[in-house]
């Protein structure tokens, strides 16, 4: 995967990006929840970085796919750890994972891989918040 800034719009928005392609699918409902949580705005992305960075994460899935034989665009543990690293800042990892569910949710079913997306930003976290409480 493409590295982003620490903290940047655009690592934010592929975590984004990635929930709602994680069942396989970018549905229009799910485009609609983005737009009426006002998920652009939000994240601070302008006008036509959305499609920009959907499409450079597409890419990314494709080529580790292609390296791994059997692959089909998922994305390992190491790789969902990698993206999530790259957004730090409590806040933004709020309106990211806001932003996740009201995705997730636009189509009102739950797939796998949309649980393995949310449960890993769920608890890993949660976990750094934990261990920078109590250091």
């Amino acid at each position: 995967m493409r590295p982003y800034p620490l903290d940047s719009a655009q690592a934010a928005a592929r975590i984004v990006a990635l929930a709602m392609l994680a069942d396989g699918n970018l549905t229009r409902a799910e485009l609609d929840a983005l737009a009426d949580s006002d998920g652009q705005r939000r994240l601070g992305l302008w006008p036509g970085e959305w499609h920009e960075i959907v499409s450079a994460l597409c890419e990314d899935l494709i080529s580790s796919s292609h390296q791994s034989p059997g692959a089909n665009c998922n994305i390992d543990a190491r790789g969902l750890a990698a993206l999530m690293a790259e957004v730090d800042d409590p806040g933004l990892r709020e309106k990211v994972m806001d932003l996740c569910v009201a995705v997730v949710d636009a189509d009102a079913q739950l797939s796998e891989g949309e649980m393995v997306v949310l449960r890993a930003l769920g608890e890993s976290w949660s976990a750094q918040r934990a261990v920078s409480q109590t250091a």
